[in-house]
């Protein structure tokens, strides 16, 4: 786990901060050995030496987190399976912790750690 990760999500209010918190260990408990650091002001993971961040990464908005994913390798119906307009990272708005579907982001991470 990254120190500088820790310290962007203790900066976040609430309810922010623990839906970050609840999305980093779904992440790390999904995949122990992923890679974990700060690029661009937010926490990203990935899977690569060549790519060490480039799959997912976790970023607090002002009413909502968005979680972030890697399109490459996605056909387009699996595209359709994230929101935004990006054409290399799709996302998904989390804005609460208790509503998480904890199962659905699983399956989504996993899904883009295929490809």
């Amino acid at each position: 786990m990254d120190e500088k990760v820790d310290e962007y999500i203790k900066k976040q209010k609430s309810p922010q901060k623990e839906i970050c918190q609840r999305l980093r260990k779904i992440i790390l408990k999904t995949f122990p050995e992923i890679n974990e650091e700060m690029r661009v002001g937010v926490p990203c993971y990935g899977h690569t030496k060549e790519d060490p961040c480039g799959k997912y990464y976790i970023v607090a908005l002002r009413d909502h987190v968005n979680l972030g994913f890697s399109l490459k390798g996605l056909s387009k119906k699996e595209q359709e399976l994230f929101e935004g307009s990006g054409k290399t990272m799709k996302h998904i708005k989390v804005y609460s912790s208790k509503e998480m579907d904890e199962k659905k982001i699983i399956k989504l991470i996993k899904l883009v750690k295929e490809k």
